[in-house]
């Protein structure tokens, strides 16, 4: 009997499997096309820091558009499609339902990179909005917002129809996202661009939002993700179910508030800034509580996350996770902040979160996922060995340089006994590392994406081991990335 629910149960998983394959596989592949953009946009835009003639002949190319379309790329091209991916596939992994409107998915991921598109070539041609990860023209957000009921509608509808009996945590945090983001993503650009007020209150909404698409969409994303991953692979459960509900329950209440530390200096009632301030050093619980539950339960078989691409690149991010949460509270303290509100120490904080943390955890589940939908293994372990410490080494580095770079030049700018230009040039070392760094991660994120390519082309090689690149480290019937659905934390 035992045997035949086995059976069964493998079935299942394999048609939903296939279900999802061109739609899943096509945001993962899009996402990592639009990741090297956004690297060679990074390259382009750090160099000009500190070679400000780099590229001047070309209006199109400044500074601020340049910038302005590397994080757009970056959030929208890569960050949004690595979590429809991820979304889509593991909800109906956990609903245990087949995907029944693959080519909608398929037919809204296509406009969606469309839309992005459009919106990049309208910052590098002038028509951006100045607010950070709303730069995009405002023809964008509503198309967006369509684009994005229509590829999530289907993982709603999953998560009712669910078997009955439990409901894993994994699910919470996914659920939470979907709901979150069109709250978040409608209300700003309405406020924003749908009517005309002041636009100090335009500055605080969008503070709020940039908060918002940090801690509402790519944190539970990325956490919900891990709680799936790390537990799967290992075999084991986590190694404290009530500690995944604490937080969730505390990243949902304290997530929505944070963000108008944005605000801190201007003429705005004086609570709004410290409130902002105080929610985000908050985050630290839910960052804190994900990050030891899932490390605890990871450091009882080292030589499985030694060995395993997608638990690698998983403990990694969540590792980042923490060092993301120490940062919420140290950029946020109030003699810290004056310091660092106006300098790189915020671009710093962004690549840790989404880069960092959330990307992280996205490799680490594309690793595991494509090889299923597929049906094909990896082609080769050095590139993947190759993608994991070119972005390790690289994004740690600007991760750190620009936190530290930032607070020197805080310090300079707070020093009125100086020139301002002395301030100013403290920035250039930090980023001549910074282009340095971007180029090993567009190396890096090249053969990523050739690599994934191949996958989706199906040219990877067959094995009877999913995600397994040597046969001797296989410990189950299943390899070291074995396939039980049920090892994750259920919430009944």
């Amino acid at each position: 009997m035992a045997s035949l629910e086995n059976d069964q149960d493998t079935i299942l998983r394999s048609s939903i499997d296939r279900s999802l394959r061109h739609p899943v596989m096509f945001f993962f592949t899009s996402g990592a096309a639009w990741l090297a953009v956004a690297i060679l946009l990074g390259i382009v835009s750090s160099a000009k820091v500190h070679s400000p003639d780099f590229l001047s002949h070309c209006p199109w190319l400044t500074y601020g558009r340049v910038f302005a379309a590397h994080e757009s790329a970056l959030v929208y091209g890569w960050g949004c499609q690595a979590a429809f991916g991820m979304i889509i596939w593991l909800m109906a992994r956990l609903s245990r339902q087949a995907c029944r409107n693959a080519g909608i998915i398929l037919t809204a991921g296509h406009l969606w990179n469309l839309v992005i598109s459009l919106g990049v070539i309208g910052i590098l041609a002038g028509g951006g909005s100045g607010m950070p990860w709303m730069e995009m023209p405002t023809f964008t957000w509503f198309p967006m917002l369509l684009i994005y009921i229509a590829i999530v509608i289907g993982s709603m509808v999953q998560f009712k129809l669910r078997p009955s009996g439990h409901t894993y945590v994994s699910q919470w945090y996914l659920m939470a996202a979907l709901i979150w983001f069109p709250w978040f993503f409608a209300s700003s650009n309405l406020l924003v661009r749908g009517f005309d007020g002041s636009p100090l209150g335009a500055t605080g909404v969008n503070a709020w939002f940039h908060s918002a698409m940090l801690l509402m969409l790519f944190a539970p994303v990325g956490i919900g993700m891990a709680y799936y991953l790390v537990p799967k692979v290992l075999g084991r459960p986590v190694y404290n179910y009530s500690l995944s509900l604490i937080g969730f329950w505390a990243l949902a209440i304290i997530a929505p508030w944070a963000g108008l530390q944005k605000l801190a200096g201007v003429p705005v009632p004086n609570f709004l800034p410290y409130l902002g301030a105080f929610a985000t050093i908050l985050f630290a619980i839910p960052a804190a509580v994900a990050g030891i539950n899932l490390l605890k339960t990871a450091v009882g078989d080292l030589d499985t996350v030694n060995k395993s691409p997608t638990l690698r690149f998983t403990v990694w991010g969540l590792v980042f996770l923490m060092v993301f949460a120490f940062a919420s509270v140290m950029l946020n303290l109030p003699s810290v902040l004056k310091l660092t509100q106006f300098t790189i120490s915020g671009y710093g904080y962004d690549v840790l979160g989404i880069y960092g943390f959330f990307s992280f955890i996205a490799f680490g589940a594309i690793y595991f996922i494509v090889p299923r939908v597929t049906r094909r293994e990896w082609l080769s372990r050095r590139l993947i060995t190759s993608h994991f410490f070119l972005s390790l080494y690289a994004v740690g580095g600007i991760a750190v340089i620009t936190l530290f770079g930032g607070l020197m030049q805080g310090v300079g700018a707070e020093n009125l006994t100086a020139a301002w230009e002395d301030a100013a040039s403290r920035v250039q070392p930090y980023a001549v590392f910074t282009t340095v760094a971007w180029c090993f991660l567009l190396v890096s994120n090249l053969f990523f994406f050739l690599h994934l390519t191949l996958m989706w082309l199906r040219l990877g090689r067959r094995s009877s081991h999913p995600t397994l690149l040597t046969h001797e480290h296989a410990t189950s019937p299943h390899g070291p990335e074995g396939d039980i659905d049920n090892a994750g934390p259920a919430v009944h």
